[in-house]
């Protein structure tokens, strides 16, 4: 089939947004612009696991929760005389357990197998276990006693919040990703997929219960912001002095110098990261990773290490999901660990991957943008569909008032059949890897 330029594909998808914020509202077409970019660099980090290397990585809301959780532990206030009460007792638990573990290995790799190896082996584990166990839960347990209303966490260390994207890469990408790729990437890709869906289902269910944390699903709110808030800037005499000078509602206006001051900072960092990563796709790196993704037994007979380079890839992919994560709970001002759900985290950034183009970062992007306006029109133009529809039908018709309860699941209805056509038209996608 005649393929459609890119540049063409990006300008329906940018008119999509202009037509939300004349039909609509403005502040509403900002805010899912917003977190379109935000999806789309999510897109990007899966579209550099999957699309440069074949690996098949279901766990991506346990990478974006860890970004997340980054923006509290670097930039939340620290939370009065918690440290004092425990933090030292926590920390040193979390020393113990990692010095358990990497004893452990040290350990098997130096013994030679046989039952004294099992049996130190075991002792260690079990050993640093209740050691870990005995330090730890009475710290915790001290932390979350003070003013557990308002806080019981330990709090942050109070740094500018935009130091805290690239801690969300480190924590995601060096910390977690390294240590799952460690131990997953020799596996089959299901066993992979199956190894990191239950490894993202863990991250996500220990941010829910150490409320030593982050407050579990206690949330926290009013994180600090790179941008003004809407009250500051409705009390500034300069404010509102131009507002009223052009005849702009201060309220209305507010909030569109935040969301316009976001969407700056936001794409701030997704156009130099698509930059960089079209250098390292047309790089002998990129064609080395793309040989691997294409027949790893060639590309090992050719001295390629492939465990290594899938390692690689697996820990950057999964950066840019920190870095992402991190923006997302920048711009909500708040961590809520029970809104990380695989539907919207996981699910619905493959879909952005296979619907814009596997493999091109551009495609990434552009179906990061246009499924996440389906995901918040789809509702809205399914009521109204819906009720044109049901227009003509009677009060009381029992297929009325199914089609009407039916609009709560348009959006899925909607993401689901545009994905069968591009499957079915384009099964490369909309801008297909060249």
């Amino acid at each position: 089939m005649t393929r459609t330029h890119p540049a063409v594909l990006f300008a329906l998808v940018a008119a999509l947004f202009i037509a939300t914020g004349f039909l609509q509202s403005w502040p509403f077409a900002m805010q899912v612009l917003n977190f379109g970019i935000i999806f789309a660099v999510m897109a990007l980090g899966l579209n550099m696991q999957w699309g440069y290397a074949g690996l098949f990585n279901v766990g991506i809301v346990g990478f974006v929760a860890l970004g997340g959780l980054a923006v509290v532990l670097v930039a939340d206030k620290p939370s009065p005389g918690a440290w004092s009460a425990g933090g030292p007792g926590i920390l040193l638990a979390l020393l113990i357990g990692v010095a358990t573990i990497v004893a452990a290995v040290a350990l098997r790799r130096r013994m030679a197998p046989g039952r004294l190896r099992s049996a130190v082996l075991v002792g260690i584990l079990i050993g640093g276990f209740f050691l870990f166990r005995a330090i730890f839960d009475p710290s915790t347990m001290a932390v979350e006693a003070l003013d557990p209303s308002t806080y019981g966490n330990l709090g942050g260390l109070g740094l500018p919040i935009l130091l805290a994207w690239p801690a969300g890469a480190l924590i995601a990408g060096a910390a977690a990703a390294w240590a799952i790729g460690k131990t997953a990437l020799g596996l089959r890709s299901d066993y992979l997929a199956i190894a990191t869906l239950g490894i993202a289902e863990i991250i996500i269910t220990v941010m829910k219960s150490e409320d030593w944390l982050a407050r579990g699903v206690k949330n926290i709110i009013e994180l600090p912001r790179p941008v003004p808030k809407e009250v500051d800037l409705q009390k500034s005499e300069a404010f509102l002095a131009f507002t009223e000078s052009w005849g702009f509602d201060p309220t209305y206006a507010s909030g569109l110098v935040v969301d316009f001051s976001f969407a700056a900072i936001f794409l701030c960092v997704l156009l130099p990261l698509i930059l960089l990563m079209e250098r390292a796709l047309k790089s002998p790196w990129g064609r080395m990773m793309r040989a691997i993704r294409d027949n790893e037994v060639s590309a090992e007979a050719m001295g390629k290490d492939v465990t290594r380079r899938h390692l690689q890839v697996f820990v950057l992919g999964s950066a840019v999901m920190g870095i992402a994560g991190a923006m997302y709970v920048t711009y909500l001002s708040q961590l809520t660990p029970g809104t990380y759900v695989p539907l919207t985290f996981t699910f619905l950034i493959w879909v952005m991957v296979i619907v814009g183009g596997s493999g091109n970062n551009w495609g990434a992007v552009l179906g990061g943008f246009l499924i996440w306006w389906l995901w918040n029109l789809g509702e809205p133009l399914g009521s109204a569909l819906m009720g044109a529809v049901t227009a003509g039908m009677p009060d009381g018709s029992a297929v009325k008032e199914h089609l009407l309860a039916s609009v709560a699941h348009m959006r899925l209805l909607t993401v689901g059949v545009i994905l069968l056509l591009v499957l079915r038209f384009s099964p490369r996608g909309l801008i297909p890897e060249k």
